[in-house]
């Protein structure tokens, strides 16, 4: 039984990986939805079909989080005819891997800016009237890395500490009223996270999975699903996956040919 069938849901960040497959799983629990993400063409391919697919209803945007003044113009394009009765907070990126007296500036700002910064101007954006209804349920994608540090990741990894900290801070904020505000935190999932990181070199990418079976887009997918159809009373204040293989940042196991 889907408890949120017929509610409406936006996702941040759908047009790939994780996003797109929160999508079609929302999709499939009878979710209305809003695709935000950059890359139009592929946010409209993936409405379509899951419009067709689900027969759901789904309005799409070219929306970077970035931006503070088109993520406000199109929440309130948004609020104007309906309020988001869950917001999956999922946009965000890894940008180069290496120490801190060797980082790249503008690696630091996209991740800061996107990771952080993004998702806070998307929650600010709605969450007013999800109060003002006294409704609403915030999960935000957070990361293994927002919990364990590992070596030339430390930009990377307080961008998710911060994601930690925040969905911490929004649920004791709103103690009191329905709204609920989770986290969902995967370890190693094989999406286009690594090929981003390390600015499409595929095989590069492909080595940070060699010889494991890591998560897919879809695990973490049907973690959101559970967290979102859990009952009313119950919120899912964190959820940590991780590949069987993996048992921390720094134990992965490899099987070897």
């Amino acid at each position: 039984m889907s408890r949120i069938r017929g509610k409406l849901a936006l996702v941040t960040g759908a047009s790939s990986g994780i996003g797109a497959a929160c999508a079609e799983l929302l999709a499939r629990d009878g979710a209305d939805l809003i695709l935000w993400a950059r890359r139009e063409d592929r946010l409209r391919a993936l409405g379509d079909r899951l419009a067709r697919e689900f027969d759901v209803e789904v309005r799409i945007a070219s929306v970077d989080v970035r931006d503070r003044d088109a993520v406000f113009s199109e929440a309130a394009a948004t609020l104007a005819g309906r309020v988001p009765d869950i917001l999956v907070n999922n946009a965000g990126l890894g940008a180069g891997l290496a120490p801190i007296h060797e980082g790249e500036l503008d690696d630091w700002d996209r991740m800061i800016d996107t990771n952080v910064k993004g998702l806070l101007f998307v929650t600010r954006a709605f969450l007013p009237a999800m109060v003002e209804r006294d409704a609403g349920h915030i999960v935000n994608i957070g990361s293994i890395a927002g919990s364990q540090v590992y070596p030339s990741g430390g930009v990377y990894c307080a961008s998710k500490f911060a994601v930690r900290a925040i969905t911490e801070g929004t649920s004791i904020d709103l103690l009191g009223t329905s709204i609920r505000v989770s986290s969902v935190s995967p370890g190693l999932a094989e999406t286009e996270f690594s090929l981003v990181r390390f600015e499409g070199d595929e095989a590069r990418a492909e080595a940070v999975y060699d010889g494991l079976d890591p998560l897919t887009g879809r695990d973490i997918a049907e973690a959101v699903s559970f967290v979102v159809n859990a009952p009313p009373h119950v919120n899912v204040s964190e959820l940590q996956l991780l590949a069987t293989d993996q048992r921390s940042v720094h134990h992965i196991h490899r099987r070897t040919s």
